[in-house]
């Protein structure tokens, strides 16, 4: 089965050491050097994440500052626009009233002098009616000039009303 052989075991070992002092010699300073470098850039890779995670950062808070501004400006934006809407409506509301009156005050005056020309003319009527008939029953007729006084002294003493 197995059996130790010191002479193998030996010649191992030296082995080994002469592979370790060949190992040193030739291969140990560039292995350090390449383990050295590997750290090095990682150590720089990890330098400039973290300076992008801060700038990230402070990108987003500039973002939340902007969103913020900008919310709080619409909300302004939106309570003047409702401000403004409200005063024109008033204003319009304000001018409706005063057209509608003045429209009214215009329709009064009008119905005023359209009273009155009726009622101008209304005496006229009665007062031809009047001496025409006074004329048919006195046999007489009068001429324009004698009428017309007739007319004028009659719608004097009419009542105004």
């Amino acid at each position: 089965m197995l059996e130790v052989n010191p002479g193998l075991i030996v010649w191992t070992i030296v082995s080994f050491i002469l592979l370790l002092f060949v190992l040193k010699r030739v291969a140990w300073k560039p292995i350090l050097e390449a383990l050295q470098s590997r750290e090095e850039s990682i150590r720089i890779a990890l330098d400039h994440a973290e300076e992008a995670r801060v700038k990230t950062e402070k990108i987003l808070e500039e973002q939340k500052s902007i969103i913020h501004d900008a919310n709080e400006k619409t909300i302004k934006l939106i309570n003047e626009g409702r401000a403004v809407a409200e005063q024109t409506k008033s204003e319009i509301i304000v001018q409706a009233h005063q057209s509608a009156k003045t429209m009214l005050e215009t329709a009064r005056e009008q119905i005023v002098r359209e009273k009155e020309a009726a009622l101008s003319q209304i005496r006229n009527e009665v007062a031809k009616l009047a001496i025409l008939t006074t004329e048919k029953m006195i046999d007489e007729v009068l001429d324009d000039k004698r009428r017309q006084q007739l007319i004028d002294t009659s719608m004097n003493k009419l009542p105004t009303n």
